[in-house]
């Protein structure tokens, strides 16, 4: 039994599928997506963004395939490549089959737009014998007509029911290795829609609130969306849709998991918004440190504080602490203990030093435990 019972998200059980070796959905973590915005068919541009994506953590990336160009690339990209590549699709369903034979884990359709039931098998035929999975993305800014018709505008039960056709078309195909988004910019019709399908299927859903924003406006209903939704256990891979670049996206993406618990990668900072009794610059002094510290994956917390009014409180729930003091002296704690005090030359260098050698050593004893 947890001792913070209302920290804990019960998961909504869903099947699992792999997408190439990542699995999704089940008891498998919440995935972090991104998609890539360099012309498919450069390559080496392409590739180069996927490794800044896969520094910042990414799990699974999607690369646009609009024309014959893209899918010539995508298989020097996924030789490239550390993680599994989606290949985005609308309408040519060629471009799913050259994609499928170049090696994507899984293909971003919508089966009703890819054209004759023909088609549809040949796509399907085609995953299968890849090993790809097939995500349906479904979008409030491209429904159906007919749909659009019945309901007169986009609409929570428009959203799930153009998903529902589009799952019958491959299950008619005995394919089940699908994931279903129900994307809006709206962030109320968005998660009503989710809800709705997360009763109505057992399928993984691919969470997302598209067309979001800018990096700050669209944290912000990304965030409200997509941890509301996390909140109550529903959503098995996510993916922030941000007009910055992609290694933004999964930053954000990374932040929204680590908020509500549900996975944590690198550092954890814990700060305060400063005030006139700040003993160091706090703002400057997070921002130097978040980026210094992107390269530590070991999951840890780390509290900034300007001064002791909380700072000694945060101190005691973190793995180090950094509080500010009066004439320049301020106090540093490891694992909540106070252990020592520090100027303002050479503070942040050594906050990066101890966090550093925390990581390591978080690493090491997990290594000897595993090996035990």
């Amino acid at each position: 039994m947890s001792l913070r019972p209302w920290r804990d998200i019960a998961r909504r059980p869903s099947r699992q599928i792999m997408v190439g070796n990542v699995p999704v959905g089940g008891d498998a973590p919440v995935t972090v997506q991104t998609m890539t915005n360099t012309p498919t068919s450069d390559a080496a541009a392409t590739i180069d963004q996927i490794r800044r994506c896969e520094e910042a953590g990414v799990d699974i990336i999607r690369v646009s395939c609009p024309d014959v160009e893209s899918t010539q690339a995508l298989r020097q990209i996924v030789r490239a490549s550390n993680v599994p590549i989606v290949a985005d699709i609308h309408f040519h369903y060629k471009r799913a089959l050259e994609a499928a034979d170049a090696g994507a884990a899984c293909l971003r359709i919508n089966p009703g737009n890819i054209g004759s039931a023909d088609r549809v098998r040949e796509v399907v035929n085609a995953a299968k014998a890849n090993g790809c999975a097939i995500r349906i993305g479904v979008n409030a800014g491209s429904l159906e007509r007919d749909l659009l018709e019945k309901y007169g505008e986009p609409c929570p039960e428009a959203l799930v029911e153009s998903a529902l056709d589009h799952i019958k078309l491959l299950e008619d195909h005995d394919f089940r290795e699908y994931k279903v988004a129900v994307k809006a910019s709206d962030v109320f019709l968005a998660v009503a829609a989710y809800q709705q399908l997360a009763e109505a299927v057992d399928c993984p859903l691919h969470l997302g609130i598209t067309e979001a924003g800018g990096l700050i406006g669209g944290t912000v209903k990304s965030s409200i969306g997509m941890g509301s939704l996390l909140w109550f256990g529903i959503g098995d891979t996510i993916r922030v849709s941000l007009s910055a670049e992609p290694e933004e996206e999964v930053r954000v993406g990374f932040e929204i998991l680590k908020a509500l618990g549900i996975r944590n990668r690198g550092v954890r900072v814990v700060s305060c918004p400063s005030c006139a009794r700040q003993g160091f610059d706090v703002i400057r002094t997070v921002q130097t440190l978040e980026e210094r510290l992107q390269h530590i994956r070991t999951p840890m917390s780390l509290s900034v504080l300007g001064c002791v009014v909380n700072g000694p409180g945060e101190a005691r729930e973190t793995d180090i602490g950094l509080t500010g003091g009066g004439a320049g002296k301020h106090m540093v704690y490891l694992s909540g203990m106070t252990s020592h005090t520090i100027d303002d030359a050479g503070m942040i260098d050594h906050i990066v030093q101890l966090v550093e050698a925390k990581a390591a050593e978080i690493e090491a004893a997990s290594d000897a435990a595993k090996a035990a």
